[in-house]
């Protein structure tokens, strides 16, 4: 190739991959609201109702008596709505009436098998033995079908339906198909929950806390929704350490920024005795050990904290368990003498104080 048409293939090249970046950025950041993160500014979304078991529509008589029956068993069983399943049941293989290869045995030609499509490998990873004959067969539809409500579940099923379904097959014309067989076969006016991670029932404020407790909170809840990114200290992005920082600053109040200062901190509390506000420490990231835990989150009541946890998470912010394994412990910023100091002084500044 001479040096001329070397340019000219360089440059072509170039401009057919800044088209393709112009086409395809904005499809993965619209993609990533379902899939990561979602909106800021979406505000909270209910999700109570996320994995309720809708009554049948005409349309479901035309699921075969066995597969519908299965259907509704592991919807139950793993609080996803049982018309999803047979939506997805449905494109994948008509509840397993399709001859095609793969669907039977064998497999397809991208190597997936059974009633509900499974890629061997990942049908190992979450087989569950539904008719409890010691076997788990991808082939046999009542081991396949709670299979595939373990899998969704795993992938945010039923909070974050759509990015579970995408996460099954990775196409968003897969996942309206699915869901416009499961609106044909569920009763009433079947919508599925896709949560931001905002979600409504951790809104509320702990009653039994104190108003300056109240204030730290209300802080870090309102973060929910942004992304993590390792050493942001915010607006737009915290990691776990400087999003507890901020919410004490947000009440005035000053702490150390990085995890392996917040612990030593505050004063250490017994696990069982944490309350609203209390710090809880992880054995987690790199470079960390039980006496040196690299992760944080902060107490809000009922089992559950207010994390920045990674970059995939999700939520990326947002409210979890912190009764997990790798628990280190828990302090209390709040009891040491120079911090009950400076809310004194706080309270004082306050009108009839």
């Amino acid at each position: 190739m001479t040096p001329k048409r070397v340019l000219a293939a360089s440059a072509l090249a170039a401009a057919a991959a800044l088209f393709v970046a112009l086409i395809f950025v904005p499809i993965l950041f619209g993609a990533s609201q379902f899939m990561f993160g979602g909106s800021v500014n979406g505000g909270c979304v209910d999700t109570s109702g996320a994995g309720a078991q809708p009554a049948e529509a005409g349309d479901a008589k035309s699921i075969p008596a066995n597969y519908l029956d299965l259907y509704k068993k592991a919807g139950q069983d793993y609080g996803i709505p049982w018309n999803v399943l047979a939506g997805i049941g449905e494109v994948e293989t008509g509840h397993g009436t399709s001859n095609a290869q793969g669907v039977h045995s064998g497999e397809n030609y991208a190597g997936a098998g059974g009633p509900m499509q499974f890629l061997a490998a990942t049908f190992k990873s979450f087989a569950v033995d539904g008719n409890k004959d010691g076997k788990k067969d991808r082939y046999d539809p009542a081991d396949a079908i709670p299979t595939a409500a373990a899998y969704l579940k795993h992938n945010g099923a039923p909070q974050r339906m759509k990015t579970a379904i995408f996460q099954y097959n990775h196409s968003w014309d897969y996942v309206n198909m699915v869901l416009s067989w499961a609106k044909r076969y569920g009763g009433g006016d079947f919508k599925v929950v896709q949560s931001n991670g905002v979600d409504c029932q951790d809104d509320a404020l702990p009653a039994n806390a104190s108003a300056l407790v109240q204030k730290i909170i209300a802080f870090a809840l309102a973060q929910r929704g942004k992304p993590y990114v390792f050493g942001a200290t915010g607006p737009d992005a915290w990691d776990c350490s400087s999003l507890i920082q901020a919410a004490y600053r947000a009440a005035g109040l000053g702490i150390p920024r990085t995890t392996f200062e917040q612990w030593p901190f505050g004063v250490k509390v017994p696990k069982g005795k944490e309350q609203p506000g209390d710090l809880v420490f992880f054995n987690s990231g790199p470079g960390t050990s039980a006496d040196s835990p690299g992760h944080v989150g902060m107490v809000i009541g009922k089992g559950k904290m207010i994390v920045a946890s990674c970059t995939l998470c999700v939520p990326a912010i947002g409210v979890k368990s912190y009764k997990r394994p790798d628990w280190v412990g828990v302090t209390r910023p709040l009891a040491r003498p120079d911090l009950k100091k400076k809310v004194a002084e706080l309270a004082a500044q306050q009108p009839g104080g």
